[in-house]
């Protein structure tokens, strides 16, 4: 996909007509006033950064279980390269990069130990209570669970990041009301009831390059750590025609290059092809629309930010690869069951024993819940840990834990 370098911003002069204006924000849910420094965006990027949450991702799972080396992705490194792809993305299309970087910073906040394996074992164990999503318990986390502020809970973040959070994957109900994919989880539709974040229409297109930056990012880093870990090689790349493409680019340029440079040149312009791709699209899409404010980009009816369809293609390749190869690997799969046996023998442990949740800033008053109240502050805390804080703790309350390495 070609884009226009003339129409590319660098992070200097006007914003585009289309993106969020941070001096016009549809505000707070608890009114603040305003910093006389900086923007309400800025503002939200900052909080968001100096969270516990935002702590925990580095002792959070990517893939590979931190134990199983220093230089593997954490979701800490995963947010980090989302929200400079966001930011770089931003910047191209004349956004407000601050709303882009705050939106990539806070999008894995929810997320358990132990990455989608916790997710999923925690889903299993609260189903009778309403189930778990990784997405609206970020919103939990930045609304309620975050104790720093004097005057409310959670970071009271703009209307426009927490629309972002919430929506940066797109419209979570259709116009008449039914879920996109699914039914919405409880927590957005009680907040909303407070604070309605309009879940039947397209989020910023901040939100959305926060969105496309995430699977840019896996999609990457993925096969790099696949390949240190030795889940891939080389010549299992050759299966997705564009990393093969981009390998024999390398190769030719600098033969006999050494395999760690050798994966760093495919990797970075891996990031630059997708990128330019994304750019590409999205300035085809904005001449085609021609929205004239944020919210004509709410209304477009379409994703702007996206892939093209060969690069669509590719990205769905490249999915295929990481899930035969990497996800699905026995040696994976080994950990990721006894990773998925600590997180439901902590549940249930929790559950018959609210004491034993020691560090909880509620647990006095957990215990004479009812079961359902009960089981939602469990799955709070549990999704909490860090992998190894959940480690520590099942092996403080049984015999034997599982060997994560």
């Amino acid at each position: 996909m070609t884009f226009d370098r003339q129409a590319l911003g660098f992070g200097y002069g006007e914003h585009a007509a289309f993106a969020t204006d941070p001096w016009a924000s549809r505000g707070r849910l608890y009114p603040e006033a305003a910093s006389p420094t900086r923007s309400d965006f800025q503002r939200d990027r900052d909080r968001i950064v100096h969270t516990t949450a935002f702590r925990r991702l580095k002792h959070k799972t990517q893939v590979f279980i931190a134990a199983d080396g220093d230089h593997y992705r954490t979701r800490l490194t995963h947010t980090i390269e989302v929200a400079q792809i966001a930011r770089a993305l931003a910047r191209a299309l004349k956004l407000d990069e601050d709303l882009a970087e705050g939106v990539a910073l806070v999008h894995d906040f929810g997320h358990t130990p132990f990455g989608h394996t916790g997710e999923d074992a925690l889903h299993e164990v609260l189903e009778p209570y309403g189930g778990f999503d990784h997405n609206a318990q970020s919103l939990r986390i930045v609304t309620k669970l975050e104790r720093r502020y004097a005057e409310f809970d959670g970071l009271n973040l703009t209307w426009e990041s927490l629309e972002g959070l919430v929506k940066h994957n797109g419209p979570l109900m259709t116009a008449d009301g039914k879920g996109t994919r699914g039914p919405v989880p409880q927590p957005i539709l009680d907040y909303c009831q407070l604070h309605d974040l309009e879940l039947a229409s397209f989020a910023s297109l901040e939100a959305q390059v926060a969105a496309i930056s995430d699977d840019i990012a896996y999609n990457t880093h993925d096969i790099d750590d696949g390949l240190r870990a030795g889940y891939l090689t080389l010549g299992m790349l050759e299966e997705v025609p564009f990393l093969a493409r981009l390998m024999r680019e390398v190769d030719d340029r600098y033969p006999g290059l050494e395999t760690s440079r050798f994966t760093h040149e495919i990797m970075r312009r891996q990031i630059t092809a997708m990128v330019e791709d994304v750019i590409g699209v999205a300035q085809a899409r904005l001449r085609d629309i021609r929205p004239r404010s944020v919210e004509e980009v709410r209304r477009a009816g379409m994703a702007i930010a996206t892939f093209s369809e060969e690069m669509s293609e590719t990205d769905r390749q490249i999915k295929n690869l990481l899930m035969t190869r990497i996800y699905r690997h026995p040696e994976v799969m080994r950990v990721r069951q006894g990773a998925a046996s600590i997180v439901t023998d902590l549940f249930h442990a929790f559950m018959a024993d609210p004491q034993l949740m020691r560090e909880h800033h509620w647990v006095d008053q957990i215990a004479g819940m009812a079961e359902p109240a009960r089981a939602r502050h469990v799955g709070d805390y549990l999704a909490g840990m860090t992998d190894t804080f959940a480690i520590s703790v099942h092996r403080r309350l049984f015999d034997h834990t599982p060997d994560l390495r």
